[in-house]
């Protein structure tokens, strides 16, 4: 209970820090932008190489990544559908299909997985699908559908090579897999500027709600309630009954892959949609709804499950 609380109660004091530059103006017309153009093409990249670098990667083949993949996948294929059939456009689709699905497991995953499950490593198998299965195949989607115009197949091919969040993920994934240990010269600045990924994120975050409506108005509320709805509720529900009746997990390894399906949507994936200038308003407000949503819904899974 107090890593839930604790968890979010972090990211709103740097989402309210935001508020306040964004309202007061103190980075200008252009700091969110600057900020999320930061996050995406630097601290990011760098972020996820040093996470990727240093992780165990025999978490890939575990149970838990598969019940992720799947609740993951189901969710997300449930808002595709209904995108496809309401003609939302493949830029907008793969927004809210990520919004749906992709769940905050850095800096909201890793607190409650301390305070929560008792061990910050659990959080790794959704970390490493996201990192690096969902992110390069759904940047890449929004590579293409942005694209101004037609392309060679070549270039296609090579367009999660020219992604900065792809490489930084897929180059962490190398050097662990290879064993390679990089020395200290050459780590700790690339540590160091990862490490402003996630304020950046946030406080970009912040200072978008600055003069922005109130959640759930206008033409989108539709497209964010199925998103939210999916996020908050469906994945968690999916991922409950795929880990007890298909994959037989109970007690603790149970409550670990609901807990990670319960986080609500990432923030990073405001920074995806302003990057690409798509789906900007249903990646603000369905993060917003799915994160004051996840409070109740995760501290029904731990009272239930724990």
């Amino acid at each position: 209970m107090q890593g839930v609380l604790s968890g979010f109660l972090v990211i709103a004091v740097v989402i309210g820090v935001g508020y306040v530059i964004g309202r007061r103006g103190h980075l200008g017309a252009q700091g969110r932008e600057v900020l999320t153009k930061l996050a995406f093409h630097v601290a990011s990249p760098a972020l996820l190489f040093t996470t990727l670098a240093r992780a165990d990667l025999s978490v890939v083949f575990s149970s838990r990544l598969l019940v992720t993949a799947l609740s993951t996948a189901a969710v997300a294929g449930v808002f595709v559908a209904v995108g496809v059939a309401r003609r939302w456009g493949v830029g907008r689709t793969t927004i809210g299909a990520l919004c749906s699905s992709y769940v905050n497991s850095g800096n909201l995953g890793i607190p409650i997985a301390v305070y929560v499950l008792g061990d910050a490593s659990l959080v790794a198998p959704v970390l490493l699908f996201q990192l690096v299965g969902v992110t390069p195949v759904a940047l890449t989607i929004l590579d293409l559908a942005t694209a101004g115009e037609k392309q060679p197949l070549w270039r296609r091919l090579l367009t999660p090579l020219r992604n900065p969040i792809a490489v930084g993920s897929l180059a962490g994934v190398a050097v662990s897999a290879a064993g390679i240990e990089i020395p200290g010269p050459v780590w700790d600045p690339v540590n160091l500027i990862g490490n402003m990924a996630v304020p950046a994120v946030l406080l970009a975050f912040g200072i978008s709600l600055r003069g922005s409506t109130l959640p759930l108005r206008g033409g989108d509320r539709g497209t964010v309630l199925l998103a939210v709805a999916l996020k908050a509720v469906g994945q968690p529900l999916a991922a409950w009954a795929l880990a007890a009746g298909v994959f037989g997990l109970h007690g603790a390894h149970l409550l670990d892959v609901v807990v990670t399906s319960a986080l609500p949507a990432a923030q990073n994936l405001f920074t995806y949609a302003s990057s690409y200038r798509v789906g900007e308003k249903l990646a603000r407000e369905a993060i917003l709804v799915s994160t004051v949503l996840s409070v109740p819904v995760l501290v029904v899974v731990a009272a239930l499950l724990g």
